[in-house]
């Protein structure tokens, strides 16, 4: 008996699904029903990695089982290839961006073939492709044209090395994640995508996103942060000439009472002008100037401030003054950049009032605390409680209290109800060379002047020098020097270039057809969105997805889409995971560079004398190098057992924990199936050819075989619908485990037994297609299986005959019985007390009650 050669079959049978083209999409006019499976793209890094194979193995699984289901599927492929890692290649290893990103795309597409995905590839395309980024920037245009954009000053990371703004997540304990250079904070003109005018409808329709993960949902609604409450007035005095109010905003007016100060953000307008005559407050907005802009930096930076000349009328009482402080805590792109403290009930303003001796007053009291002695310590409290040290709204709860103090500062003039959001407007300017660049000319004379469309795409000049920091785009006089679309004269095009989360927020919609002159095709998008399943890492919950659902919105304002929310199904896989090896000066080594002795103990394998720590176990990353690549699987044991592996080990959503054993147990499984197939399938295809494939089980055993397949096919298809992989490859494994008994019986029937391997085989062709291929084809069937239809299970077989039932006696498990199903409860008593356990567990005492649930308890109460 032959082994299973994957090395031999695997890229024999990619080569005959490219020649027979079993994967395209059929066009937007077909008459089945569409399935739009969509994994989110990668970036062209170099090479994929186990996290790549998790994630795209997933995706093909969906896309082979809905296309063997008779769905007219789309699942294409393309590259998030604009980006800071290409800038900082380009300058490593002096290769221009474009290059390094298009030879990475090669090796990434011929690795991800050899995994023998089910992809429409005549849909492919790079998003720094002209022919993509074009259709961007048109778009763009008309966002503009719709008021979906803005330009306006913003405070920006800014790495004063390399020149360029960074992201939050560029900013490294206030270092410049390449350069290492302090982060400033600087005020820079930016572009912006007005995605705040969408905060409450984006909120809204999450409710409509029913098959999201809620912790998604409930990300996404945290992010965009919706509160209720008052914007206030507070009168101000010793204020620079122009600052006689400061206007506030807060969702607990109801602690007012125990207000103790006011507190601005170093970048509010009037503490740039105190800044101005004030040495110590200038000071002080340099050092904050140093911290990154995220709210975690600023959370976990120690509270410090520097007091103002300035007090503020406490809206409730005129001649209540409290002082005005600038902050190092309080946030300018939150409310008004400006608050009310109130210590007692914020651990923020209490660790600030505690730093400079300010009063801390409660104002709520908790349950079982009385006003009298209550006092707060380290701790504010922000539970519920009633109100005391509040004059009219003591005894309130804090609801009623809320509305009784707003309806007392409306009624003054003095406040007014608001709706706020945490959300933001999109700044998408990026000074970098390799991104798409903004369709935009700056003239002395028009101002800013959009390119027209016709002239699109403004391409990226074919020759760059990154010799020095910052944006080569701005050094590069005869690229950005172009005449005024308006006028004519000589004027600047626009040197940033576009975030490239907008890259990936549309990307969806241009693969359902990859016209030449408009970004969509109406056809195409009304058939082919939403998206039914999306699949990506948890890491991506946030932005990429609410900008994407951004995008459709504003894609649908400006008539290239027809619809808001772009993926009706999400699926966050977990993350691959391995231990990690280092050396015993603490450098990271691969897992392949390592040896496991008989003694247990890790080596280094080119040099057995030095010897390795295993670190923990954590996600697969090329910094920590505790990287598997997958080409060397593939090579070793095939596809397949990469494929197999990754569905198999645990649930889908939940990490997986790359071991050799694991792929050594799944390489087994292979070759073990691969044997059962072999074994028998010359006597069965001679049975079959003989008196053909009709398959009537007549004996108890060909019953119980017929009934055990077709029970494991609706497991299966149900398990895949929901995408639970792994117990739909446990159905597998006990199916093939009870076709190798049955096999081994003279009197089973050969055309069950045959009906059973093929649907066997059909089963697992989603998950190890290339095996799936050549069992079906030694079973002797005509078409290939990725042209197969999948079968339906025998519904007059499904349903067992008896069901088993758990008895108590006094609320405690005493036996279980076989019952028919639909029993009624007399027989069910009969039954029960014909058992012998439960005969002796009810020994000579008297039936109380008998309580009966149909299917689900049977209680004796003695």
């Amino acid at each position: 008996m032959s082994s299973y050669e994957p090395q031999t079959h695997e890229p024999n049978w990619q080569k005959i699904w490219e020649t027979e083209n079993c994967f395209a999409a059929g066009p937007a006019d077909d008459t089945r029903e569409k399935y739009y499976v969509l994994e989110m793209f990668p970036y062209p890094s170099g090479r994929i990695h186990m996290g790549h194979v998790r994630n795209y193995t997933m995706g093909d699984v969906i896309a082979r089982f809905r296309m063997a289901q008779g769905y007219n599927v789309l699942h294409p492929m393309g590259w998030d290839a604009f980006g800071m890692p290409a800038e900082n290649a380009a300058m490593e290893k002096n290769v221009h961006p474009r290059d390094w990103t298009y030879k990475n795309i090669d090796t990434m597409r011929e690795q991800l073939k050899s995994m023998g995905l089910a992809i429409d590839w005549s849909r492919e395309f790079a998003t720094c492709d002209p022919s993509y980024y074009k259709h961007e920037q048109a778009m763009f245009l008309g966002f503009l044209e719709a008021g979906l954009v803005e330009r306006r000053e913003s405070i920006v990371n800014w790495d004063p090395v390399d020149q360029t703004v960074l992201a939050n997540e560029q900013v490294i304990d206030g270092l410049g994640w390449r350069s290492g250079a302090p982060v400033e904070q600087k005020s820079l003109t930016q572009w912006f995508l007005k995605i705040s005018d969408f905060s409450e409808e984006l909120l809204n329709d999450l409710e409509g996103l029913t098959r999201w993960p809620e912790n998604v949902r409930l990300m996404q609604k945290n992010w965009i942060g919706r509160s209720e409450g008052l914007e206030l007035s507070f009168d101000l005095t010793g204020s620079p000439d122009g600052f006689d109010k400061l206007d506030i905003y807060t969702t607990r007016p109801d602690t007012l009472y125990g207000a103790s100060f006011c507190a601005i953000s170093p970048d509010h307008p009037l503490a740039r002008k105190v800044a101005e005559t004030n040495d110590e407050m200038a000071e002080f907005l340099a050092e904050c100037a140093q911290r990154g802009t995220s709210e975690a930096d600023i959370e976990a930076a120690e509270k410090k401030g520097v007091l103002t000349d300035i007090q503020a009328a406490h809206p409730l009482d005129s001649s209540w003054m409290l002082p005005v402080y600038v902050a190092n805590f309080v946030l300018m792109d939150y409310g008004t950049g400006a608050v009310f403290a109130c210590p007692a009930h914020d651990q923020r303003d209490l660790d600030f009032a505690r730093k400079y001796n300010l009063p801390v007053t409660p104002v709520v009291l908790p349950p079982g605390e009385t006003a009298e002695n209550y006092e707060i310590e380290n701790d504010a409290y922000i539970g519920d409680g009633i109100m005391i040290n509040s004059d009219f709204m003591n005894n309130m709860t804090q609801t009623d209290a809320f509305q009784a103090v707003a309806e007392k500062l409306e009624a003054l003039g003095r406040g007014k109800r608001k709706t706020n959001y945490r959300l933001r407007d999109w700044g998408v300017s990026r000074q970098r060379y390799w991104g798409c660049p903004i369709p935009v000319v700056h003239c002395k004379t028009c101002g800013v002047v959009p390119v027209a469309k016709s002239e699109l795409p403004v391409t990226l000049p074919s020759e760059v020098n990154f010799d020095k920091p910052g944006n080569p785009l701005d050094r590069d006089e005869e690229w950005k020097t172009t005449p005024c679309p308006s006028c004519g004269a000589d004027a600047q095009r626009e040197t940033d270039t576009f975030d490239t989360f907008i890259d990936s927020s549309w990307y969806y919609a241009r693969f359902t057809g990859l016209l030449e002159d408009r970004p969509t095709d109406s056809k195409s998008v009304a058939y082919w969105l939403p998206v039914d399943q999306y699949i990506g890492g948890i890491e991506h919950a946030i932005l990429h997805l609410l900008y994407s659902r951004f995008y459709a919105r504003a894609m649908e304002k400006t008539g290239h889409l027809n619809l808001k929310e772009p993926f009706a199904g999400l699926f966050t896989q977990g993350m691959v995971i391995h231990e990690t090896f280092s050396t015993p000066d603490k450098t990271f080594v691969t897992p392949d560079e390592v040896t496991q002795t008989d003694q247990g103990q890790y080596v280094l394998t080119s040099d057995p004398s030095v010897m390795i720590n295993v670190g923990p176990v954590e996600k697969m990353s090329k910094s920590k190098k505790n990287v598997v690549d997958p080409t060397n699987i593939i090579a070793q044991y095939g596809a397949d057992t990469a494929r197999w592996f990754m569905l198999s080990d645990s649930p889908p959503e939940r990490d997986v924990h790359w071991t050799d054993a694991g792929v050594e147990g799944a390489y087994r499984f292979i070759q073990r199936l691969w044997r059962l197939i072999d074994s028998h399938a010359d006597r069965l295809c001679d049975h079959v050819t003989a008196h053909g494939g009709e398959t009537q089980p007549k004996s108890d055993a060909d019953k119980a075989l017929y009934k055990t397949v077709h029970q494991a096919l609706a497991a299966t298809t149900d398990d895949l619908n929901r995408l639970a992989f792994n117990k739909a490859v446990a159905r597998i494994y006990e199916l093939s485990n009870a076709l190798s008994s049955a096999a081994t019986k003279e009197d089973i029937d050969k055309s069950v037994l045959f009906q059973g391997l093929s649907y066997l085989v059909i089963m697992a062709g989603p998950m190890i297609p290339h095996l799936a291929e050549t069992c079906w084809q030694r079973l002797g069937h005509p078409e290939i299986l990725a042209k197969t239809k999948w079968p339906v299970a025998d519904d007059t077989v499904l349903k067992d005959d008896v069901i088993r039932l758990p008895i108590q006696v006094n609320g405690k498990k005493r036996a279980e019985i076989e019952a028919p199903v639909g029993a009624g409860e007399e027989e069910i008593r009969a039954l029960a007390l014909a058992d012998e356990r439960i005969v002796k567990a009810i020994a000579d005492n008297d039936i109380r009650k008998f309580i009966f649930v149909p299917g689900k308890i049977i209680n004796f109460v003695v």
